[in-house]
């Protein structure tokens, strides 16, 4: 087995006066997929958010051969991508420029001057989500499961080693659904991480390859999929 590509060592999260996540331990390999399940509360988004580190946490978190703290913001953000739970979107850019800010902490600063390398990317990341047809159109005009669409292209563009999704498909019809999970598939197939809150538990046992299974802020199971729904964390 490779070395974890992601390792949580106790890491906790307090939010105001609330203990979210308890010492929590993890150790994730790189071309996985992996849900986080558990009802509402149990500390799944704020998992993801202090990954992303986008909540202070107290413990350790370690991204390959480094720990959080000592990547700079740009490492950060070539390493780990996050796709957020909301499609709430005020600016009424070209979704085809929302996916490529994808790009951007690899040195695409202007959507309208990429790469043809860097437009490529783009080009595919809108493709593999059946976005294309409304590449064009501004994302404020677009319905929720499109918008989620292009977010999760977004994504997809820059081609990160860890993807962290909050809810990915949750915003999309059930033929969507399948797009959206193939394209996390073939991204686990070239080498990343993919670690998602999910809440329709049989949609992750067809998909995923491990499930994390968390409640009041602390992992009950952990492990293939079979060896988890054959315990009773999911009772």
């Amino acid at each position: 087995m490779s070395a974890p590509l992601l390792h949580l060592d106790n890491v906790s999260v307090n939010l105001g006066q609330r203990l979210v996540l308890h010492d929590v331990c993890l150790r994730l390999q790189p071309a996985r997929r992996v849900a986080l399940l558990g009802p509402n509360g149990a500390g799944k988004s704020t998992l993801l958010r202090a990954v992303a580190g986008l909540v202070p946490a107290s413990g350790h978190i370690r991204l390959g051969n480094g720990t959080l703290p000592s990547l700079t913001r740009s490492a950060r953000a070539r390493l780990i991508g996050y796709l957020a739970q909301s499609t709430d979107i005020q600016w009424p850019l070209q979704a085809r420029d929302v996916v490529a800010l994808g790009r951007h902490p690899h040195g695409a600063r202007d959507p309208a001057q990429l790469s043809a390398a860097d437009a490529a990317l783009v080009d595919e990341a809108l493709a593999r989500v059946g976005a294309s047809a409304f590449a064009s159109r501004a994302i404020t005009d677009l319905s929720g499961g499109e918008r989620a669409r292009v977010l999760l292209a977004r994504v997809l563009a820059g081609v990160h080693e860890i993807l962290l999704a909050d809810e990915p498909v949750a915003a999309l019809d059930p033929a969507q659904q399948l797009i959206a999970l193939e394209a996390l598939r073939t991204e686990a197939a070239r080498g990343a991480l993919c670690l998602m809150v999910m809440h329709d538990v049989a949609l992750a046992c067809r998909h995923m390859d491990e499930l994390i299974v968390l409640s009041e802020g602390r992992v009950l199971a952990h492990g293939p999929v079979a060896e988890v729904v054959a315990g009773d964390a999911l009772d």
